[in-house]
């Protein structure tokens, strides 16, 4: 089925599925130890993925702010809700204030060829770690405290790992079998004898949902401890990152046209807000993402739209055993998507040409897989790419 430029059908949905790696451990995260209303959290993912698939027309993901939800896991007394509610609010109205200065076009000039190339293959090169992280992983489930499930004297975890990778390259062309479909349809199988959910109280309905007003000392905390921190990975991956990412993909024609600096750095903004008021997950796009997508299939808005439609439709009717049901995707099987979304956005870097181009991304990429900070990788991409040009140094 196709509307115009919108696409729905099993090829679109899988692709749909591509960036879930990322999304799904992330935001149960923040659930369970920040305590973050689940219905809040899916509810506004599933309006930002429909609003963006509309607007854009394209496969543009919604994920997690990385550096905020990482301190905010990391210091749950210090990031409370207020906290998060604030981090939403300063975030969105910062991006606002890029787009409509038209400061995101003047910043994006820092961002050449090279160290954008450069960024998104340490982003790649962080994903295939973390993806190969979490098929190694000894727990089959998202916070499985039980005992170690052992089959043939390997963890379960494993095995499914393997099989899935195995899956994923014999169904990558396909579009009769969607490799991401197949494999979490697969994983979700197969997580059911070994206990997936086997403490889910079956309670259905949405959790509850809050209206915040932020107290200056919140916003305070806020911007020193989330805000400032992730502003450079934003504007590198989620702004400038992923316009790069879909011209290269999809082409700079008609199918592009809705795609800028402006318009990604607005719509996170106005999205963040409305994320803030709620005290829902703060969210953006990201290079990573879209490759992700594009991965598994994904062309077109249609598939925006569906997955926005499903993750409303667990937010509302799922709230409550919300967490459970995201949690019996296997952790091997969201390291899959993550390894092969990886990929996808390292191979990136093959349009680079000249030895000091790709001497500049690969030291970018380099110190953001070592220090797995991208802001501390693009600052020192920045300067060592002005020095070779000022001193002449030819590599």
């Amino acid at each position: 089925m196709q509307i115009a430029s919108y696409r729905f059908d099993r090829v679109e949905f899988a692709g749909s599925l591509g960036d879930l790696g990322t999304l799904i451990p992330l935001s149960i995260a923040l659930v369970m130890v920040n305590g973050l209303s689940f219905t809040s959290v899916f509810l506004l993912v599933g309006m930002f993925y429909c609003v963006t698939g509309l607007y854009f027309r394209l496969p543009v993901p919604v994920q997690p702010l990385k550096v905020v939800s990482a301190i905010a896991i990391a210091f749950p007394d210090k990031i409370t809700l207020p906290v998060m509610s604030a981090t939403g609010i300063l975030f969105g109205v910062f991006l606002i204030f890029l787009a409509g200065t038209g400061l995101i076009d003047r910043l994006a000039k820092f961002f050449t060829k090279p160290i954008v190339r450069g960024i998104q293959l340490g982003l790649g090169f962080i994903l295939i770690t973390k993806g190969i992280a979490l098929i190694r992983k000894q727990a089959l489930f998202i916070g499985d405290t039980r005992e170690l499930l052992i089959f043939q004297g390997l963890p379960v975890n494993l095995l499914v790992g393997i099989l899935a990778v195995a899956l994923v390259l014999f169904l990558l062309s396909s579009r009769r079998f969607p490799a991401a479909l197949v494999v979490v349809t697969a994983g979700i199988c197969i997580g059911v004898p070994f206990g997936s959910f086997h403490a889910m109280q079956w309670c259905f309905g949405p959790t509850d949902i809050q209206l915040f007003r932020p107290h200056l000392n919140d916003f305070t905390t806020a911007l020193f401890l989330l805000v400032i921190p992730q502003i450079p990975l934003t504007i590198g991956n989620a702004v400038i990152g992923t316009t790069d990412t879909a011209t290269t993909l999809f082409g700079t024609g008609e199918a592009t046209a809705r795609v800028s600096n402006r318009s990604f750095s607005l719509s996170m903004g106005m999205a963040n807000i409305v994320v803030g008021l709620l005290g829902a997950m703060p969210m953006c796009h990201g290079a990573g993402g879209l490759a992700a997508h594009y991965r598994f299939g994904a062309r077109t808005g249609g598939s925006n739209i569906m997955i926005g439609l499903l993750f409303i439709l667990i937010a509302f009717a799922f709230g409550k055993i919300g967490v459970s049901l995201l949690s019996s995707i296997p952790n091997s099987v969201l390291g899959v998507l993550l390894l092969f979304a990886g990929l996808e956005l390292a191979l990136l870097v093959r349009d680079l040409r000249k030895r000091q181009d790709l001497f500049i991304a690969f030291l970018i990429a380099g110190i953001g897989l070592a220090t797995t900070n991208m802001s501390i990788a693009f600052a020192s991409g920045i300067v060592v790419a002005w020095l070779l040009k000022w001193r002449n140094i030819d590599i």
